[in-house]
């Protein structure tokens, strides 16, 4: 029997009067892996992550998280995840180090200070810890943002466009946050409108569009989408941003 889907949504609908956020959203999310959920803005990317994080109720659909119902057992669904938002949420007065520490005493942990160390190490933010974060560049706010949300060892973890707003530098710093994350066993969904981004860190993309996805696979099942490249002097594959706007299409003439 294969292994349950660390996250499983089923028919997710969310509306706010006559605006349909959500029209039925389907996606599974397999243990150890990142999940891309690829759209623009307002395409109800974080109104899906609320909805998993126990912070909004769908209006029909079920969603499940690490086998638990996010409507009927929210209390065991937030003990197995954690929620990094659009915004690092750090104390900038506090240094990197007082940061972790007191995340980790308002979850009543033994040895905070060993976890905070730890975690510094572990996010290239030691030689940094006992500085101020408002000494700190965007992205070594978020990674410090990421370190915070691991306090308590999380299986799922959820990433709202982490890389909103950071320069190049920065956002290859997170991008090797989120692999290593990966790579010790934390099941990842990240939400994101950076098709680079997606493409660089999924290991499966749906891309989520007027409510709905429209397409869900991997990387080389989506650039099969298109028709295979033409060699002329040399072969050029289609890329993730080609895939994005075929299936999408002109989203002005759609309104």
């Amino acid at each position: 029997m294969s292994t349950p889907p660390a996250i499983h949504v089923q028919g997710l609908e969310k509306s706010y009067k006559d605006l349909h956020v959500l029209r039925g959203v389907d996606f599974d999310v397999a243990r150890g892996s990142i999940f891309a959920l690829l759209g623009s803005n307002g395409a109800g990317k974080t109104t899906v992550v609320r909805i998993l994080s126990t912070l909004l109720r769908a209006d029909t659909g079920t969603a499940q998280v690490q086998g638990f119902d996010v409507a009927t057992q929210a209390a065991d669904v937030r003990e197995s995840i954690s929620l990094t938002g659009q915004f690092a949420a750090v104390d900038e007065i506090l240094t990197g180090r007082e940061n972790l520490v007191l995340v980790a005493k308002l979850r009543h942990l033994e040895d905070p200070g060993t976890i905070a160390d730890g975690l510094l190490d572990r996010f290239s933010l030691r030689e940094a810890g006992s500085r101020r974060v408002s000494t700190y560049s965007g992205g070594m706010r978020r990674r410090l943002d990421i370190a915070m949300s691991l306090i308590g060892n999380p299986s799922v973890i959820f990433l709202d466009e982490p890389t909103a707003g950071l320069d190049p530098q920065a956002r290859i710093e997170v991008w090797q946050a989120v692999k290593e994350l990966a790579n010790g066993g934390t099941t990842v969904l990240l939400t994101t409108q950076y098709l680079d981004e997606a493409e660089q860190l999924a290991d499966r993309i749906a891309i989520l569009h007027l409510g709905r996805i429209i397409v869900n696979g991997t990387l080389a099942e989506l650039k099969q989408l298109l028709p295979p490249a033409q060699v002329e002097y040399v072969e050029k594959q289609p890329s993730l941003e080609d895939v994005f706007l075929a299936v999408v299409g002109d989203t002005k003439k759609q309104g």
